[in-house]
């Protein structure tokens, strides 16, 4: 009986040991897994452009819209840590594009005016450009603005150098011009060039791509006065025009900005 009674008790006493072991080993604690930190998305900015100003914005061989506005927004996205989504379309589109929400901002050699500020927020100014009066090689009549009156003249639509020979326009730079009007630059010079038009007025730095190409025509050493390239902003989007104007300034800051203007307009 007692050897019975030591037998319940030793097993009883290896149950409880056995159970100790089993709640020490539970007791331990558990390592903690700490939750991922979830990124915030990267903003994507909608750049629209019209691909047709060259060295500022064009089709390059490769089919894509490249250009000394694409690689510096491209530029200024990266600093930004932002994407990067181009839309491409006329001109005279791009303000309402914007306004309408389909667009953020607008890189498109646009000059900045009293006018546009009406509709749009610009940046710190990034290029100063003039305006240049294209002619054939062999005329010799048009010398200065004025003699631009009464001629047929072709524009690229919406740009400053429809601003400046529209009739309509307080800031014309000769009056009774016959204007012809354009979606595209090059457009214009090839009806120059076969002599629908007199002349041609459109950007300094376009002109001389065009008569890089097209040696039958020329630029008149005519003064007409500077303006400045800007980005147009959303008006409602006080945030991402800060945020621009703090990555253009890195970018002249640290050399990147110089870089491309001698890759695409000081080449």
């Amino acid at each position: 009986m007692k050897k019975r009674i030591a037998k319940i008790i030793t097993l009883a006493i290896s149950v409880v040991l056995i159970l100790n072991m089993v709640g020490c080993v539970s007791q331990k604690p558990q390592t903690q897994v700490e939750p991922q930190k979830s990124q915030a998305p990267a903003r994507t900015i909608i750049m629209g452009t019209n691909p047709e100003f060259p060295p500022f914005e064009y089709v390059n061989d490769k089919g894509e819209v490249d250009g000394f506005d694409v690689a510096m927004i491209k530029a200024i996205a990266k600093e930004m840590g932002a994407e990067l989504k181009i839309e491409s379309m006329e001109f005279k589109s791009l303000i309402g594009a914007m306004q309408t929400g389909k667009i953020d901002i607008i890189a498109a050699g646009m000059t900045v005016t009293d006018e546009r500020k009406q509709s749009v927020n610009f940046t710190d100014s990034y290029y100063t450009a003039k305006q240049k009066v294209l002619v054939k090689v062999d005329n010799d009549k048009i010398k200065d603005t004025k003699a631009l009156s009464g001629k047929n003249v072709g524009v690229q639509e919406g740009t400053t150098g429809d601003f400046l020979v529209s009739p309509e326009e307080d800031g014309r730079i000769a009056d009774n011009v016959k204007v012809s009007r354009y979606k595209k630059g090059i457009d214009a010079v090839m009806d120059l060039k076969t002599g629908r038009l007199d002349a041609v007025v459109i950007d300094s730095n376009p002109a001389a791509e065009f008569v890089k190409k097209n040696p039958e025509v020329k630029i008149l050493d005519i003064e007409i006065p500077e303006e400045q390239y800007a980005i147009a902003v959303n008006k409602n989007d006080a945030t991402l025009l800060s945020d621009m104007n703090k990555a253009l300034k890195t970018l002249k800051d640290n050399g990147t900005y110089a870089k491309l203007v001698e890759e695409y307009i000081n080449k």
